[in-house]
């Protein structure tokens, strides 16, 4: 069902292609505020004159922050907060995958930092303005599966596989909606992630033979709108409206790995995230004090 989103406001990341352009579009065909969030100016504008041409919305704005910078992200944050005084939906789906160990303009591993300290960055800075019913969704994959977090090494700079670096990246998302959920308690405001299914998009760019045997494979892949299908559905859907904490698949609850169910983990990733983003630091911007 396209349940009504009028009168809500919503932030997308990631937005500007993909399922991220897809689950902006859909919020906007049902009537939302939509801020599409991406790194280029002239592509953010792109998929603004796309989703006003498809849904005939106006409500529709971009703003662009280079999502693996910690200054950026509180710059787009900043920004979100003076144009919506109360943000009702916020769809985490920014990041990429890197075969060759990179880092962030803040010196932290590029997969780590646009893949999860983003997520948790700019969430933390948004909860002010987010309250009940306002549900927080984010993009995470089963390619999670097979691996646990090392906290001696969350960067990889003792030892890196870009592939790897993926799996754990999604695998922090997957603790990261369970210790925010866990924080959110009783608050009305939710939080939950999902796996899109392998979609057909440009998030693997490696110009090598692994990224000529990927977008081989695509050929196969689910196409963008059928992706984020569960994305729309975890922001929109009545019957979810009270769920959080949970990992769904094709827009049912799922089980995660063992390593996705481990409250310990979750716990030691949110302090290594703060101190990761500064958010632990007092001269920073503080996340919203709302742990038991």
């Amino acid at each position: 069902m396209n349940e009504s989103m009028a009168g809500k406001s919503c932030v997308v990341t990631g937005a500007t292609s993909g399922i991220g352009l897809v689950t902006a579009r859909e919020l906007a065909r049902r009537g939302a505020r939509v801020i599409v969030v991406g790194r280029s100016p002239e592509r953010a504008a792109e998929a603004v004159a796309h989703i006003r041409r498809e849904t005939g919305g106006e409500q529709v704005g971009a703003l662009t922050a280079d999502l693996s910078c910690h200054a950026e992200i509180r710059r787009l944050a900043q920004a979100i907060r003076e144009q919506i005084p109360r943000l009702d939906v916020l769809v985490n789906n920014a990041g990429g995958i890197f075969l060759e160990r990179l880092e962030s303009p803040d010196g932290v591993e590029m997969t780590f930092a646009l893949n999860h300290l983003s997520y948790f960055h700019l969430t933390n800075l948004l909860l002010p303005v987010m309250v009940a019913p306002a549900r927080i969704v984010n993009v995470a994959s089963d390619a999670h599966r097979g691996v646990v977090l090392d906290f001696e090494d969350l960067e990889g700079k003792k030892r890196f596989g870009g592939w790897r670096a993926y799996q754990r990246s999604k695998l922090a998302n997957i603790l990261f909606t369970a210790e925010l959920a866990r924080r959110l308690e009783g608050t009305g405001v939710t939080c939950n992630c999902l796996h899109p299914g392998f979609v057909r998009t440009n998030i693997f760019r490696d110009p090598g033979w692994v990224g000529m045997a990927i977008r081989a494979a695509a050929r196969f892949a689910l196409s963008p709108e059928e992706g984020a299908r569960t994305s729309i559905y975890l922001a929109t859907a009545p019957e979810v409206a009270g769920t959080t904490g949970g990992y769904f698949v094709k827009e049912r609850p799922a089980v995660p790995s063992r390593a996705a169910r481990d409250p310990a983990a979750a716990r030691r990733l949110w302090a290594a995230s703060l101190a990761m983003t500064g958010l632990g630091d007092p001269a920073s911007p503080a996340p919203l004090e709302r742990s038991p």
